[in-house]
């Protein structure tokens, strides 16, 4: 359901969640709140991983004992053993409640995020969406929080061994020779120097061109699904699918860069941590060593074994978590993009209107800073009346009408309603005074009841069914299998034009002051479309109403034309006057674009 098929008279925001305080913050402080549970995990892993060098310690003490000159002190190797041994149950106790620790941490998260994300995009002026592809906003809220898993989940503990267990090694090391660590710790030098590398402005750039290739993907899968009927109908299957072939073509182009400039560093890393060549730099240097009478043989083992433990968690962190930390950052930072998109601002001290006489004083705007959509409107809707907005295509139809439910805000210039300027309106008051029904509109996966019921969640049945009626809906309705109990988009679909019908139900169920209506009966038939105007004509009360059409019916019954072009009024008057006058609206009667 997209946020522009109603007006809700209250307002909405994720259980318990207060929006204004997820609005404001960024992802660090978002994450502010459980900085307890991440000290939690950290500390868990430090201890099972301190504890998780007892063992190899045990080993490496053991064989000095035992290959050591004189009797063997049994009582010692008792303890060496013991010792290992209870180092290992606690390295798999700790590591067991970080981990754990950690994915709940990361579930609990991950909901924050999408919470604040629903709480944010709540918030933003609705025809920011309009600048924004469905496909790469799904991809910021489902995709991008999931790839924050390995940031909360796993980077504590791996990047804990990566760095805490060779640090407390290379201390136990240097006691026994200060030579051999350092020769030991040729490998690690050799692939923090390709570091670097992973991090050059051409690599950063590739990084920037995948994640814009992925989101061209997603937008394509998007476009098309919902483009399907029209696809299939008007023959375009094939340009459809070479769109979306020509995305993942270069994807793949994309990907094949990345990963190639990729491997060749991941390669040299590699092989530098590997376990051969570890062995084999601490063999060459301990030899050298030994043969010198600088170093006990019994001395080697550690330098074996430990040299391992030296380079086997950064080679893990560099295969697998390194690109999982960097896709995270990415994630984040796009998740921080949104999070910072500015709200809608809110007034500090609103100011209720009084009636809702509509008024547009010298309105200007533009969508980028130098064009200009509008141009100096300047427009009074009277309560009680029906203003038609005409124009050819482009003339700034949709963005005027778009300026009364404030998806937009004027550049220039003031919209008041009932004498407060909108700025100055609480949504919560604009809102309950304003409703629309668009050419696009979206039923939610719910009941039809509830789909009608919408803006108004406690209305009374009867009150739904005679808002049906009014729309020229409820007969379909009751065909549907459960009548209004049917479940849309499982049980039952709808066409465009039911679609039309049941928003201007749900718009005429809120029952508000003004009614905006953007071509909402493009899709219905004449039959349909008469009726839906009678409704509207038999209306109590001194309703304003505004609407877009392009059918000379709607525009015959209106109150007061206003006739656009290239942003600016042109003509304005009642029908009869301007036809009279046969000047430009007379023209655009006559032409075929408007027949």
């Amino acid at each position: 359901m997209t946020t522009t098929d109603f007006a809700p008279t209250r307002e909405q925001s994720p259980p318990s969640l207060d929006a204004d305080d997820a609005a404001g913050q960024s992802v660090a402080g978002l994450l502010r709140p459980y900085r307890r549970s991440f000290a939690a995990v950290v500390i868990l892993q430090v201890i099972g991983a301190v504890a998780g060098l007892a063992p190899l310690l045990a080993v490496i003490e053991l064989g000095r004992s035992l290959l050591a000159p004189g009797p063997i002190d049994h009582d010692r190797v008792w303890f060496v053993v013991i010792a290992g041994a209870v180092g290992l149950l606690v390295r798999l106790l700790f590591t067991a409640a970080s981990s754990g620790i950690g994915h709940l941490l990361d579930g609990r998260v991950q909901l924050a995020l999408r919470r604040h994300l629903a709480a944010r995009l709540g918030r933003v002026p609705i025809g920011w969406f309009s600048r924004h592809r469905t496909g790469e906003l799904t991809k910021v809220v489902g995709q991008d929080v999931s790839a924050v898993h390995p940031f909360i989940a796993h980077a504590p503990g791996e990047l804990i061994a990566a760095f805490v267990v060779p640090l407390l090694s290379l201390v136990y090391l240097f006691t026994i020779d200060w030579r051999l660590t350092l020769i030991t710790l040729i490998p690690v030098v050799l692939a923090v120097a390709h570091v670097p590398l992973m991090m050059t402005p051409t690599r950063l750039r590739e990084e920037k061109q995948f994640d814009a290739a992925m989101g061209q993907i997603a937008n394509s899968v998007v476009e098309f699904v919902q483009g399907i009927s029209v696809v299939k109908a008007f023959g375009g299957s094939g340009r459809a699918h070479r769109r979306f072939r020509t995305a993942t073509d270069d994807f793949v182009g994309i990907y094949y860069r990345f990963v190639r400039g990729l491997s060749v560093i991941a390669a040299g890393m590699q092989l530098v941590l590997s376990p051969p060549f570890v062995l084999l730099v601490v063999l060459i240097g301990g030899t050298a060593l030994i043969a010198t009478g600088g170093l006990p043989p019994a001395d080697l083992l550690p330098f074996l074994l430990l040299g391992l433990g030296l380079t086997a968690p950064v080679a893990a962190l560099i295969a697998h978590s390194f690109d999982d930390l960097q896709a995270a950052r990415r994630a984040i930072g796009r998740i921080r993009d949104v999070l910072e998109v500015a709200p809608l601002p809110e007034p500090a001290h609103p100011r209720p209107p009084q009636g809702h006489r509509v008024e547009l004083r010298d309105v200007r705007f533009g969508y980028e800073d130098d064009r200009e959509v509008l141009r100096g409107i300047d427009l009074v809707l009277e309560p009680g009346t029906v203003t038609a907005i005409v124009g050819p295509s482009g003339s700034g139809k949709s963005t005027l009408v778009q300026l009364l439910p404030r998806f937009f805000d004027p550049t220039h210039g003031s919209i008041t309603l009932g004498g407060v300027d909108l700025r100055e309106l609480s949504s919560h008051d604009l809102y309950r005074m304003v409703s629309f029904v668009f050419q696009d509109v979206r039923v939610l996966r719910a009941s039809v009841a509830d789909n009608i019921a919408l803006a108004v969640p406690h209305a009374d049945f009867d009150d739904v069914v005679r808002a049906a009626r009014m729309a020229n809906i409820h007969d379909r309705i009751l065909e549907l299998p459960r009548g209004y109990d049917t479940v849309l988009g499982q049980e039952a679909g709808l066409s465009g034009g039911e679609a039309q019908r049941i928003a201007l139900a749900r718009a005429l169920l809120a029952a508000t002051p003004v009614l905006v209506l953007d071509e909402a009966t493009a899709f219905a038939d004449p039959q349909t479309e008469q009726a839906v105007r009678q409704a509207l004509a038999a209306l109590e009360g001194d309703r304003t109403i505004l609407v877009i059409a392009h059918r000379l019916e709607t525009v015959a019954d209106a109150d007061t034309i206003v006739m656009l072009d290239n942003g600016s009024i042109v003509e304005q008057g009642r029908p009869a006057d301007l036809l009279a006058e046969n000047g430009k609206f007379a023209a655009f009667w006559q032409s075929k674009e408007y027949r």
